[in-house]
This record gives C-alpha cells, sequence and structure tokens, in this order.
C-alpha cells in the first residue's frame, strides 16, 4: 500500500478528532519511531510503498488515536529537555510548564560548581531530576514516588540517559530522612487538578494518564503542597530553594503557604501562556 494512502485514511478518520495539523504530526511522528523515514520522505517519493507488517502497525496506531489514547503512549516516548523519556500509563507525560521549572532551576544555578544536593518529591517519569542530573555539575540526587511502576520507568530512563540517581518508593505524606541529610533545592510536581476541574480536562488525559498522579480532593487541594512545605522546612539547608510545579487557580493560596511557613523570597512565575504555574521559596 502507498504510504501517501494511509496518510489520506489517517485525515478521513481522524480529522473530525483533532486538527489537521494535528493529524498530520501524528502520522509523520509514527512514521519516524516506527520506520526512521524522515518528514519529507514523501516529498521525495511520492509513491513509496509499505509492507503489510507496517501497515498493521499504522492501523494499529490510528485505532488507539480514534480512541483519543496519546500519542506519547503509543510510541512510548515523550520529548523532554532535548531528550526521549519513556513513558507508559504508569507515568504522566512531561509538558512544557514542568520543562520551564526545570529552566528556571538551571537558570539559578548557574555557574555553581560546589556540590548540590537535590530531592525531587513525587518523581513519575523521572524527568526532572535526570533533567537536572544531566545538566548541572556535582549533583547528588534522590527522587521518591509512591508507585513501584513509575519508579521502574524513572530508573530506566535514567539509565538511558546515563545519570545516577537515588530513587525511593516512599509516600509524601510519609517520608522521613536521615536527620544528618540535608537538601539544597527540593522539587516537586505534586497532583493539583482538584476534582472540579476534570470538566474542563481533555478526554485523552483522563481516560488514560494515572489519576493518582493527578487530582486532589476538592476541599482539600493544597494536602501534597502542605506535606511538602512541612518536609521542606526541617530538611532544607539554610537559604536553600523549594520549587514547586502549582495549579494556576491556586496560585496566590500556594504563595501564602510558604510565606506563613517563614520562606523569603517567594516568587510566582507565570508559563509561556501567562498562568502561574510555578512557584520558588528560599528557607530563611
Amino acid at each position: 500500500m502507498l504510504l501517501r494512502e494511509i496518510r489520506n485514511i489517517f485525515h478521513s478518520e481522524l480529522d473530525t478528532l483533532y486538527t489537521k495539523d494535528e493529524v498530520t504530526s501524528f502520522f509523520y511522528i509514527l512514521t519516524a519511531h516506527y520506520f526512521e523515514l524522515e518528514r519529507f520522505a514523501l516529498v521525495f517519493e511520492p509513491n513509496l510503498v509499505i509492507d503489510k507488517d507496517q501497515e498493521t502497525i499504522l492501523f494499529k496506531a490510528l485505532s488507539q488515536l480514534k480512541m483519543e489514547k496519546p500519542i506519547q503512549y503509543i510510541t512510548g516516548i515523550a520529548h523532554f529537555m532535548d531528550m526521549d523519556f519513556k513513558v507508559n500509563e504508569h507515568v504522566l507525560i512531561p509538558r512544557p510548564e514542568t520543562e520551564e521549572l526545570v529552566r528556571w532551576i538551571l537558570e539559578d544555578k548557574a555557574g555553581v560548581d560546589t556540590n548540590i544536593h537535590i530531592l525531587d518529591m513525587g518523581t513519575g517519569s523521572g524527568c526532572i531530576p535526570i533533567s537536572l542530573a544531566k545538566n548541572l555539575p556535582n549533583v547528588h540526587v534522590k527522587a521518591l514516588d509512591i508507585s513501584p511502576k513509575a519508579l521502574l520507568v524513572a530508573k530506566e530512563n535514567a539509565a538511558v540517559q546515563g545519570v545516577k540517581i537515588d530513587f525511593q518508593l516512599a509516600d509524601i505524606f510519609d517520608y522521613h530522612t536521615d536527620n544528618v541529610q540535608r537538601f539544597d533545592i527540593i522539587v516537586s510536581n505534586p497532583p493539583y487538578v482538584r476534582e472540579q476541574e476534570k470538566s474542563n480536562m481533555q478526554k485523552n488525559v483522563l481516560c488514560n494518564e494515572p489519576g493518582l498522579a493527578l487530582f486532589v480532593p476538592d476541599d482539600d487541594a493544597l494536602k501534597y503542597y502542605r506535606a511538602i512545605v512541612h518536609f521542606a522546612t526541617r530538611n532544607l539547608n539554610q537559604n536553600g530553594s523549594l520549587y514547586l510545579e502549582i495549579n494556576q487557580y491556586l496560585g496566590e493560596e500556594t504563595k501564602q503557604l510558604l510565606v506563613q511557613n517563614k520562606f523569603k523570597n517567594v516568587e510566582l512565575r507565570k508559563d509561556l501562556y501567562g498562568n502561574h504555574r510555578m512557584l520558588k521559596g528560599i528557607k530563611k
């Protein structure tokens, strides 16, 4: 079958679910991932033919896209900080705002060549600690998650990227560390989506990504942040930094949580879309 014919089928089957540009992007992501074809392959070979096995792969992916399965879960790969991370249904797909949070940390620590001890609370795919370990010299990184299956993914990603991370199975609400263990940076992208916000979310997120990593009760939306801040007050070094990804609708409330717990230089930062999605505080 001609590859361009399958591309046309993708559009006829998917253009009512996604934009035309999205469908085109999905098609080329799949052909690059499975067949190592460059995007311009059909320009130079408009009559390019693929075999039955290749057809089967593309039509299986088409069926998954029709069910609104994220393309990252179909290929098993998500791009983050110029790296490829393994992802599956046990971890969230890394997002641009999380990359902005990582870049904020790198910006703050640029030029620092002393030892930096970092803790990531709720690591998921490991994209945050791995990115920090790849880009900062002399770092000692620890990362925890409550999900054993998420940690398996994170460990595999760390191995692929060639970085050493101390991964631990632990609950944010019941995590204790050695009294002599202190951190220079604590970072977290914890669950923060309220149940009432589900109606505003895309179906492909609701039906595919792990709810454990997404949702919090409407009446206790800051529960993870309280636990993280409480831990940080006891386990950050003096002038250590706490970085958080936050719910854009709860920016001021989350900021006050840091202020009330004696953090200084507390700063809310907007993402590229103008939403308050990141927060930083310095331990006094």
